[in-house]
C-alpha cells in the first residue's frame, strides 16, 4: 500500500493559507457546531425585531410571572395556546394563572404585530412566528415581573450582550497589538515603560476596578452612553493579557532570518510587523482573541447583574438577570434564569469555535 504524500493531492498545493485553515476548521466537529449556534445567536440578534413575537415594551400587569406556555396542534386550528388570567390566591399569596379552555389563540408565521424596525432602519411590523390576533399574548418562556414576554427579551438582549464582547475586543485588539507590538519589536525603555504600565493594570483586582469604574458612570446617562462607557471600561482593562502575547511573540521573531532581511532590504517597519511578523503567530492572537470575547459577555453580565452596568430600561442578558437574584422569587418563578442559559451557550460557543480556530491557524501542523 503507497503512503499519500501532499504533492498527490495537487489541490493542497495551491490552496491558499485561507483555504488550508478553513479545510481544518471544517474537520473540527465542536467548532463547526459551535460556528453554527454562533450564527444563528448573532442573525437573531440583527433581526430581534422579526424573530421576537413582542417587544419588550409589551407589558401586562396581569401576566407579571405567567409561566411559559406550551404550543398544541390540532387539526381544526393548526399551533394554538390557550389564553390565561392571572390572579393572586389568597391562601398562598402566590400569582396563580387559570387556563381558559374554552377560547383558543391561533399561532401562524408572518403574523402581524408590535412595529419594529429591520436592523433599526425599515418598519414593519411582521414577525416570524406568533399569535394570529395582534391583540392576544403568547408567552413561549413565561414572562417576568412586569409581565413582558422573556424569550423576546432575550432575543433583543442579544443585541447587547453579544455586540459589547466583539467591540470591547476590537479595542482591547488594537491596544493589545499596537502596544505590545512596540514593545516587543523596539525593546529597550520603550519595552520597560510599557511593561510597568502593563503590570500596574494587572496587579488591580479586577472585580473592584469594574465595580469602581462602573459606579463612576453618571445614573442620568441613557442606555446607549452607557453601552459605550461600559465597552471602553472592558476593553482598558481587558488589553493587557494580549499586550503581553504579542510582546512574547515579537521578541521571538524579531531576530529571524527573514525579518534581519527584511531589515536589510531597507522595508519599513510597519510592513516588517504587519506582513512579516504578524502573521507568523496569527493563532496565538486568534486563540487569545476567542477567549477574550466570552470573557466580557461574562463582564457585562455580571456588572449588569450587580447594577452596575447597563441598567433598565435597556435590555441585556445581564439587565434580565436583576430578576433572578432574589431566590424566593427563582423558586416560584425559575424560568427567569434563562438569560443565564443564553450566556452559557454563547461563552461555550466561543470556546469551541476559538480552539478549532487555534488548532487551523497552523494548516501545515499536526
Amino acid at each position: 500500500m503507497t503512503a499519500t504524500t501532499v504533492t498527490d493531492r495537487p489541490e493542497i498545493v495551491t490552496a491558499s493559507q485561507r483555504q488550508l485553515i478553513w479545510r481544518r476548521f471544517r474537520r473540527h466537529r465542536m467548532a463547526m457546531i459551535g460556528l453554527v449556534v454562533l450564527i444563528a445567536m448573532y442573525v437573531g440578534a440583527l433581526f430581534a425585531g422579526f424573530i421576537a413575537p413582542s417587544t419588550p415594551a409589551t407589558t401586562s400587569s396581569t401576566h407579571a410571572y405567567q409561566p411559559p406556555q406550551g404550543i398544541r396542534l390540532s387539526a381544526e386550528h393548526g399551533f394554538y395556546v390557550h389564553p390565561t388570567v392571572g390572579r393572586t390566591d389568597i391562601d398562598s399569596m402566590q400569582r396563580v394563572f387559570d387556563v381558559d379552555r374554552s377560547r383558543v389563540i391561533e399561532l401562524g408565521f408572518f403574523v402581524d404585530g408590535p412595529d419594529y424596525k429591520i436592523i433599526g432602519l425599515i418598519p414593519s411590523d411582521t414577525h416570524l412566528f406568533g399569535p394570529k390576533d395582534p391583540q392576544a399574548r403568547w408567552y413561549p418562556l413565561g414572562a417576568d415581573r412586569t409581565g413582558a414576554d422573556l424569550f423576546s427579551k432575550i432575543v433583543y438582549g442579544a443585541q447587547v450582550s453579544l455586540s459589547i464582547g466583539l467591540v470591547g475586543v476590537a479595542v482591547s485588539l488594537i491596544l493589545g497589538i499596537v502596544l505590545g507590538g512596540i514593545s516587543g519589536y523596539f525593546g529597550g525603555v520603550v519595552d520597560h515603560v510599557i511593561q510597568r504600565v502593563i503590570e500596574f493594570v494587572m496587579s488591580i483586582p479586577t472585580l473592584p476596578l469594574w465595580l469602581g469604574l462602573a459606579a463612576a458612570i453618571p445614573p442620568r446617562w441613557g442606555p446607549m452612553q452607557t453601552y459605550f462607557m461600559i465597552t471602553l471600561i472592558l476593553s482598558l482593562v481587558g488589553w493587557t493579557g494580549l499586550a503581553r502575547v504579542i510582546r512574547g511573540r515579537f521578541l521571538q521573531t524579531r531576530d529571524e532570518d527573514y525579518v534581519l532581511a527584511a531589515r536589510l532590504d531597507g522595508v519599513r517597519t510597519r510592513r516588517i510587523i504587519l506582513r512579516q511578523m504578524l502573521p507568523a503567530f496569527t493563532s496565538h492572537i486568534i486563540a487569545t482573541v476567542s477567549l477574550a470575547v466570552p470573557g466580557m459577555i461574562l463582564a457585562e453580565t455580571s456588572l449588569s447583574f450587580l447594577g452596575l452596568g447597563l441598567r433598565a430600561p435597556a435590555v441585556s442578558w445581564g439587565v434580565l438577570l436583576q430578576d433572578a437574584q432574589n431566590v424566593q422569587t427563582v423558586a416560584t418563578a425559575p424560568w427567569l434564569m434563562l438569560p443565564g442559559v443564553a450566556v452559557i451557550i454563547a461563552v461555550v460557543a466561543f470556546n469551541f469555535v476559538g480552539d478549532g480556530l487555534r488548532d487551523s491557524a497552523d494548516p501545515y501542523g499536526g
